[in-house]
């Protein structure tokens, strides 16, 4: 191998595995939530395209369905679809209660005492899923939620 062939390819090495270490390896779709108090919707990957939406509720569950680098394209709970830039998301797992007021069990089964009951709208973290039952915290209440009770699991 002579030795400009050798560079060309140290060179495309170099240029290739940075970029490859900023994708986010985690395959779509996944979820995530609103990381800060306001975040705006955008109808395409840029800050020059129109707001579809603006939220004002940090750790709001969203699905990612699409990246497009820094921008993620995400879908709500009322199903809109619309693009964010990723430093305003977290991996932190988040869901939102649908429905009627729904029972957190002390475990994760339906003969469980009730611990507290929450409305629909209200937004907690998730530790843990298994079974159909998510471990399901509002602000230090906790308690056992079943998957379909929630959207964000």
């Amino acid at each position: 191998m002579t030795s400009r062939k050798f560079a060309m390819i140290l060179l495309s090495l170099a240029v290739v595995g940075p970029a490859s270490a900023q994708s986010d390896p985690v395959q779509l779709p996944y979820w995530a939530s609103i990381s800060v108090d306001e975040a705006r919707m955008r109808k395409g990957p840029s800050p020059d395209v129109p707001v579809i939406w603006e939220y004002r509720r940090k750790d709001l569950p969203v699905k990612v369905v699409a990246r497009f680098e820094t921008w993620r394209k995400i879908e709500d709970p009322d199903g809109t679809r619309g693009w964010m830039a990723a430093r305003l998301l977290s991996r932190t797992r988040t869901a939102i209660v649908t429905g009627d007021i729904r029972p957190m069990r002390e475990d994760a089964s339906i003969s469980a005492a009730v611990a507290y009951r929450a409305e629909p709208g209200v937004v907690g973290r998730i530790t843990e899923c298994e079974d159909g039952w998510c471990r399901f915290d509002v602000k230090g209440r906790k308690g056992w939620i079943q998957t379909d009770h929630i959207w964000g699991d």
